[in-house]
């Protein structure tokens, strides 16, 4: 499940893409598979690096197979202007210092390189927050959401790093029920069969792409989208 647009990311064969804050690598495998670019994921989470290695080792012969490293995104083992591309989704809204993240892309992108960004979009979040809310709640997890990011200030974060905003879009919209399931239901989120029931909804859409839920998506998208994602350029 790629919340980023691969396309959109002008990659060629022998560029270098950074997924920062990478996870299981589902957007270095992204690349993987539709690109002839080689895909750098770095994280601080063993387990999730482990596992994205793993998936790696699995698609062996399908294009470059990607690097996965454990690195702090706010001090990467980088040269200055070492990658064609990058990816951060899913991750500035985990972080205390969004901008030392944002200006360590800037530092190891060339100019002219697409900055892919994608956080969680602020409504169906803030649904999320006042379901479970509380010690122990939706945004009280070790390692989960510490803020509710508002696209307009992180466009602004953004640009003042270096970038020029190109486009953005919405995408996820039938995670977003699901998510709403697991926090009205927070004391069960993991058993409660309506969870589950949408769980099984999710993989099998995921799993067969049907004309249906895909078509229903896309019209859902804009409306209520549980991501957005912004695409900027490295100025010179």
């Amino acid at each position: 499940m790629l919340t980023a647009r691969i396309e959109a990311l002008g990659l060629g064969k022998g560029d270098r893409l950074l997924d920062i804050g990478c996870g299981e690598g589902r957007h270095c495998h992204g690349v993987q598979l539709l690109t002839e670019a080689q895909a750098v994921g770095v994280d601080l989470d063993e387990a999730s690096l482990a596992l994205a290695r793993e998936r790696s080792a699995q698609l062996e012969g399908i294009g470059p197979a990607p690097e996965f490293l454990t690195a702090d995104a706010s001090k990467l083992p980088f040269a200055d202007a070492s990658f064609d591309a990058a990816i951060c989704s899913e991750v500035l809204e985990h972080v205390p210092d969004m901008a030392a993240l944002v200006t360590e892309a800037a530092r190891v992108l060339k100019p002219g390189a697409v900055y892919a960004v994608t956080v969680p979009r602020a409504w169906p979040e803030r649904i999320c927050w006042k379901l479970a809310s509380g010690p122990g709640g939706y945004s009280d997890q070790p390692g989960g959401h510490i803020r509710i990011v508002d696209p307009a200030q992180l466009r602004k974060l953004v640009e003042q790093a270096g970038f020029t905003y190109i486009s953005s879009h919405h995408a996820h919209a039938l995670h977003v029920p699901y998510w709403w399931l697991k926090t009205a239901f927070w004391s069960r989120r993991d058993d409660h069969p309506l969870v589950r029931a949408w769980h099984r909804l999710l993989v099998w859409d995921m799993m067969k792409a049907p004309m249906l839920t895909r078509g229903l998506e896309r019209l859902l998208d804009p409306v209520m989208g549980k991501s957005h994602a912004l695409y900027f350029r490295r100025q010179a």
